[in-house]
């Protein structure tokens, strides 16, 4: 193929998904002039598999995302169709946003934002090659052979790469939604030396609105207190749909086990490693056969569509197949399927070979971003590009990249997970995977990033001061409230066993008050006539900081003692044959992921801490004898 130049760029995004679009937008506002590639710009920020945002630790991600300067927040909040706080009977650390959103209006929302960035342009056009000169990425080609020079590129190709579809007994190559698969790169990666596999991921069936019985399925509304992802979000906020659930049965269960023969993945035409934790409903079938019953959630794909989602049923079976099981479930029995389900193959991307930084070790100025790296989910991919995109931009600017710690964020423990212990399978995110989670709030994302957002750049002045006067509303309210004497009274002590908690007869604090387990800030303030007027979440970080003080406390000293052995950095390359005392397992797995630091080595599967140990004293020699 003939080459032609055609421009020049500090950055180059490849593909318009939620981590292409965050990447491109956080190097281009940080000065970068930045291009973005993508397949169609009717695919820009595509939503393919669910039509939402967040959920259980995701929406974790998307605020944090938010407080670090990101766009995924502001676009949910300006489309959403429904909102709802999951996990709100148990506490603070588990408590999640999710949020319907209307399909189309996200991608116009984020297409609009995206053509209004300076310093981006955006292209339809595919990259099949890049060009590395002595370990360095120069430039990257597309498949008309135009050559755009750059001097950082981050791969954020999502399903599309080697896209493969299976329904059935049916395959064929195609991204999601009939969008061309993207052929060319994956070979120019290999010759790289990059490590690449194939992972696989199922989409549910999309069906008309009025085939579906909805008397009989139950309606789950959304909050009636509605919280926005996006800490700069304000005014009111409705919901504007419904949404609803149902459930499998027995004859449903009876369908896809005799059919199981037509599955591609049982009947091994799917070779890909798919995910864990989102299994499609055949495997629910198989893994789970003792269990009766299986719900899916019926869901909006927007305002201006009859299309409905069910999330929770998604299948490679044959569209017959589909088609008797749907029919099997109460309030489907005349349903009209508009787009069948189906699974999908695509090439990713060992991660292990990645610096923390999400560059490649072995190419510089190449960043891996989203489920090219291993991943699953819209919100993973969308940190991972703000990430990438960050660190890009930081390395032509000559500055050292953003290393997040998992102490500090969601985000810092995806990272850190993906490049020490790797994905055997598409990762996802889950409250389960931090050893912080009383930290690591999505109340408190602001309080934990919003700092670092603002010194990176990402974060304007006027944001900042705004967040600055919130965290002295929440340190002079927690003051006041720590002071504060509430004396004992009918209508107090009468609130107080009508909570099921013990009456009082002498003054208290209100803080002690608030320590109860029955009790709220909130609640108490009919008792409280010095509260001053304040926004809702002021009134919730005073009531967390109290709550749960003890518990915050004991996990700050943990994050203390992991930022220690953090700040012990290993040099890159470093050859752990030298060691004395290293186990002949540790040597292979350190010299395979080559941590950081310690802390980063000291979570290595087939590390023990004798192992640690050992390279705590060799380091600390070593520091002494190169002095």
């Amino acid at each position: 193929m003939n080459r032609y130049w055609m421009d020049q760029y500090d950055v180059c995004v490849v593909g318009a998904g939620h981590a292409g679009i965050e990447a491109a937008v956080a190097a281009a506002r940080l000065g970068m002039r930045t291009a973005l590639f993508t397949l169609s710009l009717d695919a820009l920020a595509n939503l393919p598999c669910n039509p939402s945002i967040g959920g259980t630790a995701k929406g974790h991600l998307v605020r944090e995302i938010d407080a670090l300067g990101g766009v995924m927040g502001i676009a949910a909040d300006a489309t959403f169709l429904q909102s709802r706080m999951l996990n709100m009977g148990k506490g603070p650390a588990v408590h999640s946003l999710r949020v319907q959103t209307d399909r189309r209006r996200y991608h116009t929302y984020m297409k609009k934002l995206l053509e209004s960035i300076p310093n981006l342009d955006l292209k339809q056009s595919e990259i099949v090659d890049i060009v590395v000169e002595d370990g360095t990425l120069t430039g990257v080609v597309t498949k008309l052979g135009a050559l755009y020079q750059t001097k950082a590129c981050i791969l954020a190709t999502g399903t599309y790469l080697g896209g493969m579809i299976h329904v059935g007994e049916v395959s064929y190559e195609s991204g999601p939604d009939g969008i061309s698969a993207a052929k060319g790169l994956t070979d120019a990666l290999r010759r790289e030396g990059l490590p690449m596999r194939r992972f696989k991921t199922g989409t549910p069936p999309r069906v008309h609105r009025r085939s579906i019985d909805f008397s009989v399925l139950e309606k789950q509304s959304g909050d009636e207190k509605i919280v926005p992802f996006s800490f700069t979000t304000k005014g009111p906020l409705e919901n504007k749909v419904d949404c609803y659930i149902a459930y499998t049965n027995g004859e449903t269960h009876r369908i896809i086990r005799e059919n199981l023969d037509r599955s591609p993945i049982y009947g091994g035409r799917i070779e890909a490693i798919g995910p864990r934790y989102c299994p499609s409903i055949e495997d629910k079938i198989v893994r789970f056969s003792d269990k009766p019953r299986h719900q899916l959630f019926v869901e909006p794909m927007g305002l201006d569509t009859e299309e409905m989602y069910l999330q929770g049923i998604s299948s490679s079976m044959p569209e017959d197949v589909q088609m008797a099981f749907l029919r099997s479930i109460k309030g489907f029995e005349h349903l009209e399927v508009m787009r069948n389900a189906y699974a999908i193959e695509y090439d990713c991307c060992d991660p292990t070979a990645l610096f923390a930084s999400l560059e490649y070790r072995n190419i510089k100025g190449l960043y891996g971003a989203g489920q090219f790296n291993g991943t699953s989910g819209y919100e993973e991919a969308a940190a991972q590009g703000l990430i990438a995109g960050i660190n890009a931009a930081r390395k032509i600017s000559g500055k050292e990249p953003l290393i997040l710690p998992r102490s500090s964020s969601y985000i810092g423990t995806l990272i850190d997970d993906l490049v020490t212990k790797g994905c055997s399978d598409p990762y996802r995110m889950m409250t389960s995977r931090s050893e912080f989670r009383l930290l690591l709030r999505q109340d408190n994302a602001d309080e934990r990033l919003t700092p670092i957002g603002y010194e990176i750049g990402l974060i304007s002045e006027e944001r900042y001061r705004r967040f600055l006067e919130k965290m002295e509303q929440v340190k002079t309210e927690e003051e006041r409230v720590r002071k504060m004497n509430i004396p004992p009274s009918e209508e107090l002590n009468a609130f107080l066993v009508s909570r099921e908690t013990v009456p009082i007869h002498t003054g208290v604090k209100l803080a002690d008050l608030i320590r109860r387990p029955q009790l709220t800030y909130e609640g108490l303030a009919p008792f409280d006539p010095g509260r001053p007027h304040l926004p809702d979440e002021v009134g919730e970080q005073v009531e967390v900081r109290i709550k749960y003080e003890g518990y915050i406390k004991k996990q700050l000293a943990q994050a203390e003692e992991l930022h220690r052995i953090e700040r012990k950095k290993i040099p890159y390359p470093f050859d752990y044959t030298k060691v004395n005392g290293l186990r002949l397992e540790a040597i292979e797995k350190l010299n395979k992921v080559q941590p950081e630091n310690v802390g980063q080595a000291s979570r290595i599967s087939g590390v023990n801490p004798a192992d640690i140990t050992a390279l705590l004293i060799f380091l600390e020699r070593k520091e002494h004898t190169d002095d």
